[in-house]
């Protein structure tokens, strides 16, 4: 346990961190899968729609340093590769 007040303050300020980024990282997940059983039941547009609500809280993950950059991209970058492909043959 810290002693000093400084490092109280920082553990405590640790704690609330983790939780939130805790919370993003879960509602990430979910966004993901969402996308990812909308393509598998071919429905096309309303992948797109997820899709969008996904790239949102990866972007905003990001800006808040919840993930990396490049992990951000590479992620969304794949999640739209999955979308555009399901595109191709109903097209």
């Amino acid at each position: 346990m810290p002693v000093i007040k400084s490092a109280k303050k920082r553990a405590k300020q640790s704690e609330k961190r983790r939780l939130v980024n805790t919370a993003r990282k879960s509602a990430i997940k979910t966004a993901v899968k969402r996308v990812v059983e909308a393509i598998e039941l071919n429905e096309v547009a309303k992948a797109r729609e997820l899709l969008k609500d996904a790239e949102a809280k990866l972007a905003r993950a990001k800006n808040k340093g919840t993930f990396h950059a490049n992990t951000v991209a590479r992620k969304i970058g794949r999640l739209a590769k999955r979308v555009a492909a399901a595109e191709r043959p109903a097209a």
